[in-house]
């Protein structure tokens, strides 16, 4: 009888149960914010690029940014309290 695949972090599928820190999310988010940033720049290098997956890219690395300052925000402890 063989073993299923083993699911966890380390091929890079989380666990349903599996508690997602603050900080554990923020490094999740800036790792994605990194790669768009490598294959948009990789993009730039091509004659031809597809403008339109290009700027999908864009558009999905802004959303990560805006996702990665919240996050930061929200860690943040608010000094008028």
């Amino acid at each position: 009888m063989t073993q299923p695949p083993d699911q966890g972090p380390a091929n890079g599928v989380e666990a349903a149960n599996e508690v997602l820190t603050p900080a554990m999310r923020l490094m999740q988010l800036q790792a994605r914010h990194r790669a768009l940033d490598k294959k948009i720049a990789e993009m730039y290098g091509f004659p031809y690029q597809n403008q339109i997956l290009l700027q999908r890219l864009k558009k999905e690395k802004l959303k990560l940014k805006d996702a990665i300052e919240r996050l930061k925000n929200e860690m943040i402890p608010d000094l008028n309290a």
